[in-house]
């Protein structure tokens, strides 16, 4: 071969290889419980969404994703089973609030079966639409409905955001393992 050729092969040393991949488990069949098994693993930021029908309703979510930033989109599932449900089923505006690592007793409180939510130490205003808007928050959005869409026990909604406010002071929440966790310098 010439120096203006070029040897489009590729050679390892035997010192550079790489080691063999370590052995996995024996898969499992599909199920609730794997589900869940593998996810817990997932870390996931942690929000608060919110709506408002003839008394405000909220849950916490780590489903929350961004979708598309033209137009402005975010999606989060929500279980039919949920008590907000009949609410967000109906709403035409949310809020999605993604809270800090000082907020973990408000996540506790918005994931409790049949806590009361918007009282006690709950701080929360009237946002844009009506929505109700919480307090010390990393960051907020208000977003119109656009889709509903089946998924199992749940429903994915897909919202675009029409006001918001990104600027609270902090550090993200995480939801890993079960628990709450904040990031680690």
């Amino acid at each position: 071969m010439t120096p203006s050729q070029k040897d489009n092969s590729m050679t390892v040393t035997p010192e550079l290889q790489l080691s063999t991949a370590p052995t996995i488990g024996a898969p499992r069949q599909a199920s609730p419980d794997l589900l869940r098994s593998v996810f817990r693993r997932h870390a996931a930021g942690v929000a608060v969404i919110t709506a408002h029908g003839e008394r405000p309703v909220g849950f916490t979510a780590t489903s929350l994703n961004s979708v598309a930033a033209e137009p402005p989109l975010i999606s989060f599932g929500v279980g039919t089973s949920s008590s907000s449900w009949p609410v967000v089923a109906e709403a035409e505006h949310i809020g999605v609030h993604i809270l800090g690592e000082h907020q973990q007793e408000l996540a506790a409180t918005f994931a409790r079966s049949g806590a009361d939510r918007f009282g006690g130490e709950t701080r929360w205003s009237v946002g844009p639409e009506g929505v109700p808007v919480l307090d010390g928050v990393l960051a907020w959005l208000v977003c119109r409905v656009v889709a509903r869409v089946p998924a199992g026990d749940h429903r994915i909604v897909i919202a675009q955001a029409v006001a918001g406010d990104p600027d609270g002071a902090g550090r993200p929440l995480l939801y890993h393992h079960g628990r709450f966790n904040a990031l680690r310098d």
